[in-house]
């Protein structure tokens, strides 16, 4: 009897120190492991070839960092990523990431997951909130720096001349971070020359298809344009359709410039369509898992983490192409 009950007891203490051991302590998200953690992350849309391959990146780092990813595509519409952000908030996950659609209206959202303690990191674009304790970075590339980079090449293109130059311009989306900084960089440099006009300026939306479209309408209304300064590749591409469908020859009659450096850009770069176009890459999923696990253990990030990138003439465009990952 005394050895039935022993035996009972070592049974009932071994049971417990083996729950104890395949538990691997609590987590925030509850799913097991000690460093998984659950992110809410919401995504302006689809828009480009750039935004595709920034939500790629995002999703296949949470699978190999172990995060448990919950994604929404906000269609380029505030009222949608606010809804998403509102919604993690109520499924209490342990950290929330995006990349706002415009810089304006964030604050009651953002102090929304404040107050309950989620932390919250910016990708790719930033916005204009004065209080910067409602997030806790923003990783992304300098938007101003890209504008002046392009505007650089242009100044450098022709500065042994001194007959006017008339740009036409293709905003990205209307009130959005990119857009406005790009738009500020590019006319910074290029205000020291009152020889470079620009003659027209309007958003295309960052899409091919809106690019196409304005760029018929820039070509219609503007006999002549020298040079397309466009925020994004794809509306850079459209624009080239428009360009190629009303007789002139892209790259040559009229010299474009644009900004991200995807595939499709960087082809038509090396084509000789697009004259020259600056980096700003989409591959930020690794970097934001990494600053997501820091902030969610308390850890200081630095306020802002800027991607590093390049610009690409046509040579370097064809050395580049054939190791491309976007």
């Amino acid at each position: 009897m005394v050895k039935r009950v022993t035996t009972l007891l070592l049974a009932t203490a071994m049971a417990a120190i083996l729950a104890g051991c395949g538990s691997g302590g609590a987590t925030s998200s509850g799913s097991g492991g000690d460093d998984k953690i659950t992110m809410g992350f919401a995504q302006v849309g689809a828009e480009s070839g750039w935004r595709t391959a920034n939500t790629k990146s995002v999703q296949e780092s949470a699978k190999a960092a172990g995060v448990e990813l919950k994604f929404s595509d906000a269609q380029q519409k505030q009222e949608n990523q606010i809804k998403a952000i509102r919604s993690y908030i109520q499924q209490k996950v342990d950290v929330i990431a995006f990349s706002p659609v415009v810089e304006s209206g964030w604050d009651t959202v953002l102090k929304e997951a404040k107050d309950a303690k989620i932390p919250v990191i910016l990708t790719d674009r930033a916005v204009d909130s004065k209080d910067t304790s409602l997030y806790k970075t923003f990783l992304g590339s300098d938007f101003v720096e890209e504008g002046k980079k392009a505007g650089q090449w242009l100044v450098d293109q022709y500065k042994d001349t001194k007959d006017p130059v008339n740009i036409v311009e293709l905003q990205g989306t209307t009130g959005s971070a990119p857009a406005n900084d790009r738009k500020a960089g590019f006319g910074q440099v290029i205000a020291a020359d009152p020889k470079f006009k620009i003659i027209a300026s309007q958003t295309g939306d960052f899409t091919r298809a809106k690019g196409k479209e304005v760029m018929d309408a820039f070509l219609k209304a503007n006999p002549k344009i020298d040079v397309l300064f466009a925020h994004n590749d794809d509306m850079g591409l459209g624009a080239i359709e428009a360009i190629e469908g009303a007789g002139k020859v892209p790259g040559k009659d009229i010299k474009i410039i644009t900004i991200d450096a995807v595939h499709d850009g960087m082809q038509a770069l090396a084509d000789g369509k697009i004259n020259y176009i600056v980096e700003c890459s989409p591959l930020l999923g690794p970097q934001l898992m990494d600053l997501s696990k820091k902030v969610v253990k308390g850890e200081q990030v630095p306020a802002r983490v800027v991607t590093e990138e390049s610009a690409f003439t046509q040579e370097q465009a064809k050395q580049a192409l054939p190791s491309r990952k976007y």
